[in-house]
């Protein structure tokens, strides 16, 4: 009792909290508008296809068979986007400014789960929607009229859902792994944990299936890792303590990457003038 106690009223964890209410006021004002325009690229998806091949529709198929290869599809084209957009945020240094807003947590808590700086939640609503529209306007092109916009929306909330009820376990200290066997193809809670960790930030990219980094050989599976600590470097944690740090700090970050970096440049260019 008095661990979750300590857990819930981490200041860590307070700070969650008053970041998710700023964090649903942005996405429904930012993020929602963007996701609806997803319709924008399924219809020059479907118009490109069309301009190309010309009227094809694949008969054989029923409603249900439509639905669960549509759902399917976008599935794991989702996740593959996903995959390589977190890559990309732990290796592009000016993307790691904005993703080590996530990482800064020192407890993991449900609601850290929206820890997530503005910029990033923007990339990932361009990449979700750009995904949507793309399997989209396939299908539509593919079966027409058997892919209707009440089936995409429930497509979308069955995706949504499954990372809803996973994120409250993943964001959490209940360590609860799934053996080796299935962790090579599926996340478990306590691999997203390990992805937290400082030890391990470089692995387990993944957000549903684990076959994108066990094919890139940077999975890390549960069963042999017992000490997890959770947040960054002592010396970065300093910066992440306030709502207002966290949204700033990134632009200050890469303000002072620009800066090094120029300065590089300058010294390289008297060098050469000198020789």
């Amino acid at each position: 009792m008095f661990y979750q106690k300590k857990l819930w009223l981490h200041p860590s964890s307070l700070l969650d909290y008053g970041y998710f209410i700023f964090s649903v006021f942005f996405k429904v004002t930012g993020i929602l508008p963007i996701l609806i325009s997803a319709k924008e690229v399924a219809l020059f998806v479907n118009i490109t296809l069309l301009d190309q091949y010309g009227f094809v529709h694949i008969d054989g198929f029923s409603y249900v068979q439509v639905m669960v290869l549509f759902t399917l599809s976008l599935f794991i084209l989702s996740d593959f986007t996903r995959y390589w957009l977190h890559r990309l945020l732990h290796f592009t240094s000016w993307l790691w400014a904005f993703h080590k807003v996530h990482h800064s947590a020192k407890v993991l808590n449900p609601l850290t789960f929206y820890r997530v700086h503005p910029v990033e939640s923007l990339l990932f609503g361009l990449r979700y929607f750009l995904s949507i529209g793309f399997v989209t306007g396939i299908f539509v092109f593919l079966f027409g009229s058997l892919v209707g916009v009440y089936d995409i929306l429930g497509a979308n909330l069955f995706s949504f859902m499954f990372l809803l009820l996973g994120s409250n376990l993943r964001h959490s200290h209940i360590k609860l792994g799934s053996g080796n066997a299935v962790e090579r193809f599926l996340i478990s809670p306590l691999q997203h944990q390990i992805h937290h960790s400082k030890n391990h930030v470089n692995t387990n990219f993944g957000g549903f299936l684990s076959t994108w980094d066990y094919l890139f050989g940077i999975l890390t599976l549960s069963k042999n890792i017992t000490n997890i600590k959770f947040g960054l470097e002592r010396a970065q944690m300093k910066n992440f303590q306030s709502l207002q740090v966290l949204l700033f700090s990134p632009f200050v970050a890469i303000y002072k990457q620009i800066k090094v970096k120029n300065f590089i440049a300058v010294c390289k260019f008297q060098k050469l003038k000198i020789q």
